[in-house]
């Protein structure tokens, strides 16, 4: 394989994660994230390898200041891990939205731009951010290659019956109106860790993955296929996220258009961006960390906001073990799901009946590979840190 840097550009809809991935050997570079974007108390954390992590707190209006205070960490003359930008050879972008143009991953082009931004209103919080990640690094590293890598990859084996919606069936054949599920990279890389970890065959296992952070889906893994996935056409549907409302009846829709006399986009901007756990908590936050204090404070609208989260959460673990007829193992991973242990205990409160209890002390660790269920447990749980960068890196360096 050709020895290369490359940068893993992860925009989420109010973060930047970033890594800077040797190719030959895959050791980390240099990684941080810049989270709250556009969120009061914005910051960037920098780790070089072998170095001191960094958190710096600085306003971050946009996406566009997060890729130039990531550009700038690295090339730092005191702590940077690169003298240039030259020494990086190719930069990897995750976008979330391919529609029907994109099912594996491509080398970026204005064509392949354009096409992205054909996707933006299936994805208004996620692929103009992307874009704006992918125009930064494109103007300031114009000869560097550049691939795009979707979320809607790993989610094409969903059989007609997960995929298809009980409308017209000519919206499909005219439209492709149908679920394509998102955070294809993160559910491919964490289902496969955790048959690593049980050292069982892929293929031999049924595996939840609950990916649980600002935005947040959960996907059925089957003898190693995505067979169903919560988030549907956009990554408005599912889970209640941070944001976004997740399942609602669509006829809310229409009644709040005329109860509030506003268009049907700005009931869908008010779905996206002033919904979710941010909507339920009265406005209080859309960040679990100021959530769970709150909860713990005894906040009543922080705690009925992480109860409504949780038991949603349950409900699709139980949807997807009837959808393949058993469950081996559930998988936590994103932010809340490897950070929170207040989460995983209350959703885990729903699931006697897989058998399963949690191992209190293993709980209530954060940000690492461990198992949380107790040894006896029929259904094993997991706590699994997802690697979508190492995953975009590969792909990026066979495309390259």
């Amino acid at each position: 394989m050709k020895d290369i840097n490359v940068l893993v550009i992860n925009c989420g809809s109010s973060s930047l994660k970033f890594q800077l991935i040797n190719s030959k050997s895959e050791e980390v570079i240099a990684k941080g994230l810049c989270e709250r974007i556009g969120i009061e108390g914005s910051k960037m954390t920098y780790a070089p390898a072998g170095g001191a992590k960094q958190e710096t707190e600085t306003p971050m209006k946009d996406h566009t200041q997060a890729v130039e205070l990531v550009l700038h960490a690295l090339t730092d003359a005191k702590t940077g891990v690169v003298k240039s930008l030259d020494e990086i050879g190719a930069v990897g972008h995750r976008i979330v939205h391919g529609g029907e143009d994109f099912a594996s991953s491509t080398l970026i082009t204005d064509e392949v731009m354009k096409a992205i931004e054909k996707c933006n209103d299936l994805a208004p919080l996620h692929n103009p951010a992307n874009l704006i990640g992918i125009r930064a690094c494109m103007e300031l590293m114009p000869e560097t290659p550049m691939v795009a890598v979707f979320d809607t990859a790993f989610h094409q084996t969903m059989p007609e019956e997960a995929y298809l919606y009980g409308i017209p069936y000519h919206y499909y054949e005219d439209y492709k109106v149908r679920r394509y599920g998102f955070h294809g990279t993160s559910h491919s890389y964490v289902s496969k860790r955790a048959a690593k970890l049980l050292d069982q065959k892929y293929e031999d296992l049924k595996i939840i993955v609950c990916h649980l952070g600002n935005g947040a889906s959960i996907s059925a893994v089957k003898n190693g296929k995505c067979v169903d996935t919560s988030m549907g056409l956009t990554p408005l549907e599912g889970l209640i996220m941070g944001t976004r409302s997740g399942d609602l009846d669509p006829a809310i829709i229409e009644f709040l258009c005329n109860k509030e006399g506003k268009s049907v986009n700005e009931i869908l901007s008010v779905l996206n961006k002033e919904s979710g756990v941010l909507g339920l908590s009265g406005g209080f936050s859309s960040d679990f960390r100021d959530l769970e204090k709150a909860y713990h404070a005894g906040d009543a609208a922080a705690v009925r906001t992480m109860k409504a989260f949780a038991y949603r959460v349950a409900k699709y673990i139980g949807a997807y073990t009837a959808a393949m007829n058993g469950v081996d193992v559930i998988c936590f991973t994103a932010g809340i799901g490897e950070n929170n242990p207040l989460t995983r205990t209350m959703v885990a409160s729903y699931l006697g009946y897989l058998g399963i209890e949690l191992d209190e002390e293993a709980n209530a660790k954060r940000g690492e590979d461990v198992l949380i269920s107790i040894p006896s447990s029929r259904t094993k749980v997991f706590v699994i840190p997802t690697n979508e960068e190492l995953a975009i890196a590969r792909e990026t360096v066979a495309l390259i």
